[in-house]
Parts: structure tokens; sequence; C-alpha cells
């Protein structure tokens, strides 16, 4: 039996760890430490007892600050809490700065380390999650990466003698959320949504959101596609829209941000998706949902390629006008994989 520490730092990567950790609790001793980098009003007791996992051993509650500042306060607490522990292995998830600084906390004190969903670049240094993910994968001892083309990432990168492909983590939380949300959530009749016809936005990144200029040009852009479009607001956004005289655009309806199984409903019966997420652009993809990315890159490189994810930065003279034209083909090829937390936690335990 391992004792096992999970580091994550927000909601979309308690996502990624509830099904492994359900794996986990079945065969070893489970650790969960919640860095708090990003605070998000849906975490609480509803979202672990919807995702079926417990609430973390421990909660820094970092919250934000500088890219330094932030990752050296969730280092030096986690390391603490693994001098404390000392697990057999620290998993970590993604792109953050809690990623970061896990696999730092874990490296310097000589406890093997399990990067999932590795090896995937947007080759876009500007990025801080580009740089957390490149130093994350070379730190670990082990990566799961998710797709053909993180593996060849790998491979150039001389990684690849440590790095197995198993899919995606999120086809097992996806598949496990739509079931419960399907029977629980309400969302669709409270919005009035049951027999309505309607996109998903979300917008998330700075260089999107955080100027209002480039936010007006987003939502102003998507208005005159004239399809009533279904916009989560984050509080962060909401207060960047109130900097914006003219902001109310008769197809795009403000909605508070979802609970995750009330998101799930949203887009599992959404015609199309815009969003500038990476994790999303891969949720709609495995929905089989038409997606749009308000992006100049991607990391899921397949989902372009497969012709059901259209890349088009908000800079584009082609913006908005290309998204009337975008139709998926009618091929989808299974790109992520199945029962990737039961693969992933037998490569563990064989390898470790």
């Amino acid at each position: 039996m391992m004792k096992i520490a999970q580091i994550v730092g927000a909601r979309p990567q308690f996502i990624k760890l509830a099904p492994l950790s359900r794996k986990i609790r079945q065969r070893h001793q489970e650790i969960i430490i919640h860095s708090g980098q990003h605070y998000d009003l849906q975490m609480n007791e509803v979202f672990f007892r919807d995702m079926e996992i417990p609430a973390p051993d421990y909660n820094l509650n970092v919250g934000s600050g500088s890219q330094a500042t932030q990752t050296a306060a969730i280092l030096t607490a986690i390391e603490r809490i693994l001098e404390n522990e000392k697990p057999d292995l620290v998993i970590i998830y993604g792109d953050t700065n809690t990623t970061l600084a896990g696999a730092l906390a874990a490296a310097k004190l000589n406890i093997k380390i399990a990067h999932i969903e590795a090896c995937l670049r947007s080759f876009n240094k500007s990025m801080p999650e580009e740089v957390n993910r490149i130093v994350a994968d070379h730190l670990s001892d082990i990566l799961f990466a998710p797709t053909e083309t993180a593996m060849q990432n790998a491979h150039k990168e001389g990684l690849l003698n440590k790095t197995f492909q198993v899919g995606d983590i999120m086809v097992d939380s996806l598949i496990f959320g739509i079931k419960k949300a399907e029977k629980e959530s309400k969302v669709l009749s409270t919005l009035q949504l049951e027999d309505e016809n309607y996109c998903l936005l979300t917008l998330h990144r700075p260089y999107n959101v955080d100027n209002p200029d480039n936010l007006l040009h987003i939502l102003s852009g998507l208005n005159t596609l004239q399809r009533k479009i279904i916009f989560p607001v984050h509080p962060r956004t909401r207060n960047i829209l109130k900097k914006i005289k003219d902001n109310h655009y008769h197809h795009i309806h403000y909605i508070e941000p979802q609970a995750y199984l009330d998101f799930l409903l949203l887009m599992k019966n959404a015609d199309m998706i815009f969003t500038d997420s990476g994790g999303i652009q891969k949720e709609a993809y495995i929905l089989k949902k038409p997606c749009v990315t308000l992006r100049p890159e991607t990391e899921w490189l397949e989902t372009v390629q497969s012709g059901w994810n259209l890349l088009l930065p908000v800079a584009s003279k082609d913006f908005p006008n290309e998204i009337n034209k975008f139709t998926p083909p009618s091929e989808h090829p299974d790109l992520f994989g199945k029962d990737v937390a039961e693969l992933i936690l037998q490569t563990l335990e064989t390898f470790l």
C-alpha cells in the first residue's frame, strides 16, 4: 500500500482528481492538499458531494498574488506538509502555479512525482502555464500524457522513457458527472432553456477579459452572430463589464457562475461552445460539441485537426465571421481514451 499525496489548486484540478481519488482510496492511503490558489464560488461541500470525493485534508488558502508570490507561498506551505506526512508519491495536475510548486517541493524532498496531463505544449512562453508545465514535466518521475501529440512533445524533449500515453482523465470525470447531472440538475428549466437552441460562452484568459476594449470587441462580435449565447460570468469579469458603458447585448445572456453539474448539462445541451479555456475545448470534444477557441494557440491540437475545434483569435480579421461557416465533420475520432483513472493507477503500481 502506498501513501499518495494529491496536490491541486482549483476546481478543474479537483474534477480531474475525482475519478483517480475514488480508485486510490480502494487500494492505498490518500492525502489531498488544496493550495487555495483560485477562489471559486462553487468550491463548497456540494461540489465535493457531487463528485464523491472527500474534502481536502489540507487547505492552504494562499489566494491570489503575483506569479512569484503565489508560487512561493504554495511551495513553502506544501514543503512543511510533505515533510510531516512523508508520502511515497506526489501527484500533480496540469499547469497551474500549484502544479509547479508541488513539483518543486517534492523534488527537493526526493519524493517521487507523477504528472497527470503531461507534455502538453502551447509553445507560447508568455503564458505562465507553459512555463509551469515544462518545469513540472522535467522534474517528474513519471508522466501521463493524454494524447499522441503530447507523446511527440515528450520525444522531442527527451522525456519519452518516463512517459505513458493513458488518455485523458477528464473522460472519466465527464461520464460520471453527466450521469449525475441528468438525474439531479434543474438548470435547463431554471434558465428556461429546455426547448431553446443556444451557444455557451466562457472567458477567463487575462488577455481576453482584463482589458475592457478586448472584452467589448469579443462580446460585440459574438452578438452579431444573432445566436442566443449563455455567458456564465465570473465576478472578476463582471467587474470589468461595469467599466464598459454599453455592455448589454440582445443575444448575450449573462448568468452567474454555475455549479459543476449544472455547467456540464449546459455544455451537453448547447449547439456550440465558445471558449478560451483549454479544459473546456477538450470537454466540448468529448461531448461531441463544435467548439470555437478564442485564442491564437491551443494545447489540444488533435481537436483542431479533427475539425471539431475552430481556432479563431479574436484579433483575426476573420472574427467572428468564420463562426457562421464552421461545421464539424461527421467523423469523430476517439482521441482521449476510456477508464483512464484505472490505467493510471495500474501504471503507478507497476512502475513505482
